[in-house]
């Protein structure tokens, strides 16, 4: 048996005691708008055996509404457990789910669905308007579920097509070829899919060995696997913080779920710090999924703010992958628990393991430095290969198991999955240098490097300097067009509470620690930063947003 987690969760569900939790929506206000046996209401609490159930009567009635192996569903919704019966019921029935952004609007959306050929779309009922007003346009969807409510004319009912039916498991048979798509923004052009194999995902999430009930190992057969968890039986509670329609929340819960775990989602349609750690507290979780300070700091604050209102003891791991996480934020992070394990992972939509960096209170790692991956380089623009200790930059690359592409993007598929040396990689576009002990020090994506007459200035390491001045709560760099400099360096920043801006105090902070040249020729204030909900930085946003403010005081240095 190949590996593929239809199968894998198919077992885990008869693997586990039928009462243990799968899928817990936390919350203390149940109902309300768009509640429903199926919707994104708080308070729901689905078991093992239930999910069993539920996931196989929506792949039974996907399959008799004519879902055939490799069409495709898009799921457009919060986190909630509807998002992981969905996601189970595709694997099962072996249809390819699609991320939808649930930010996203009309045009977005429509684009979404067309480049995916999605022909069943799951959606929330909070966005049932929209909905209805892009139905006519999208003719290439035959079927519309929603989750929660009450669904209009041409919409059936997720709820009904989910908990009435016999609950059998399909009579199929999988393979570890079987699809799924990770829509991401990259940083040119519109979204493009990234199609991973069911294997491949399996082996570069570890092969089993970060489960623990493989202890360390990697089981050689599903069989093997299923074992262990019988044995081991229910795993770790944990928090997806960030979106499951984004890579880091989606891959870290395919793996607990895979490991006979328990996902525990939050009922604000926004981050809430004060939720997430009455969360932890009520249902004793042991670990969380965010995206680096954009989460970490918000938690902090709450922490610091707030030091005595929650027991979060049961937390021993939480994991970041995607955005800088500051020394500074995690070592305030082990003042409220010691005993947690921080581990910064970094990876993208299109490769996961190029290095990981791990911290806790009898030691720690330098921020933005990890550990070169299995099967890892470090390559010049023009593919040399980079030799460690050089000081020279380049763009980290895996080999092993990565993406198959780009889907209907073949020319994108060859610029970052390139054969070198007769070996196929994955290059995202992430600058790094590599120390002789191995060690990768990032510098940001390629793209967004900005080109200051001829000096190359790498927008994280400028942002890290900003957000380590102790009234930044985040900052973005960004380069804007200018006659003189060809780019000139820019940042935006959003302060702590109750903190004053002073933008020459903040540019002397940052000529203090760096070269002149990357010095920010403004500094301009938000409220809120240019941040998709998964925590990335929305760059051109940024730009565009201080840009209307000139160069002022800064364009001569």
């Amino acid at each position: 048996m190949s590996w593929n987690f239809g199968d894998i969760l198919e077992g885990v569900e008869d693997s586990l005691p039928g009462d243990a939790p799968a899928l817990i929506h936390f919350g203390t206000e149940p109902g309300g708008a768009g509640s429903g046996i199926d919707s994104p209401a708080a308070g729901q609490r689905i078991s093992w055996s239930e999910l069993a159930r539920r996931s196989n009567n929506l792949a039974a009635s996907l399959v008799a509404r004519g879902a055939a192996p490799g069409d495709k569903l898009g799921i457009y919704m919060r986190n909630c457990p509807a998002y992981g019966v969905s996601i189970v019921a595709c694997f099962k029935a072996r249809l390819i789910p699609v991320n939808v952004n649930f930010r996203y609007l009309d045009e977005e959306l429509l684009y979404i669905l067309d480049n995916s050929d999605a022909g069943f779309v799951v959606f929330a009922a909070e966005f049932a308007e929209r909905i209805d007003g892009i139905r006519g346009r999208s003719p290439g969807v035959r079927h519309w579920i929603q989750a929660g409510g009450r669904p209009g004319p041409g919409v059936e009912d997720f709820a009904a097509l989910s908990v009435e039916g016999k609950g059998e498991a399909l009579d199929v048979e999988r393979s570890g070829d079987d699809m799924l798509f990770v829509y991401t923004g990259g940083t040119t052009g519109r979204p493009k899919a990234v199609m991973w194999r069911h294997e491949a995902l399996w082996e570069a999430l570890g092969g089993g060995r970060t489960i623990e009930a493989n202890a360390g190992n990697a089981p050689e057969s599903v069989s093997e696997h299923l074992a262990n968890v019988a044995a081991y039986g229910p795993g770790s509670r944990q928090i997806p913080a960030c979106p499951l329609m984004h890579g880091t929340g989606l891959f870290t819960a395919m793996g607990n779920l895979a490991g006979g775990g328990c996902l525990v989602t939050l009922s604000s349609p926004g981050f809430d710090a004060g939720e997430l750690f009455a969360a932890v507290e009520a249902e004793q979780v042991d670990s969380l999924v965010i995206v680096g300070d954009a989460f970490a700091r918000p938690m902090l604050s709450f922490l610091d703010a707030n030091p005595d209102l929650h027991d979060i003891s049961s937390l021993r791991l939480i994991v970041s992958s995607g955005v800088m996480w500051s020394r500074e934020t995690k070592q305030g992070l082990l003042r409220h628990n010691p005993e947690m394990l921080l581990a910064d992972l970094f990876g993208s939509s299109e490769a996961i393991g190029f290095g990981r960096s791990l911290t806790s209170s009898r030691g720690e790692s330098r921020t933005a430095r990890f550990r070169i991956g299995e099967r890892c380089k470090v390559f010049s623009e023009d593919h040399r290969e980079v030799v460690p200790g050089s000081g020279e930059r380049g763009f980290i690359a895996r080999a092993g198991p990565i993406p198959d592409g780009y889907y209907k993007d073949p020319e994108k598929t060859a610029q970052t999955f390139p054969v070198i040396g007769g070996v196929r990689y994955s290059i995202p576009g992430d600058w790094c240098t590599v120390a002789e002990d191995g060690h990768l020090t990032l510098l940001g994506r390629g793209s967004a490097c900005i080109n200051t007459a001829g000096e190359k200035v790498h927008p994280e390491e400028v942002e890290e300097e900003l957000k380590r001045h102790p009234e930044v709560q985040d900052a973005l760099v960004v380069g804007v067009a200018d006659a003189r400099w060809g780019e000139a360096v820019m940042a935006v920043v959003e302060l702590l509470p109750h903190t004053s801006f002073d933008e020459q105090v903040l540019r002397d902070h940052v000529r203090e620690r760096l070269a002149h040249y990357k010095c920010p020729k403004r500094i301009v204030p938000v409220a809120t930063m240019f941040r998709a909900p998964n925590g990335k930085a929305d760059y051109a946003a940024a730009a565009r947003h201080v840009g209307e403010f000139g160069q002022g005081q800064g364009s001569g240095d």
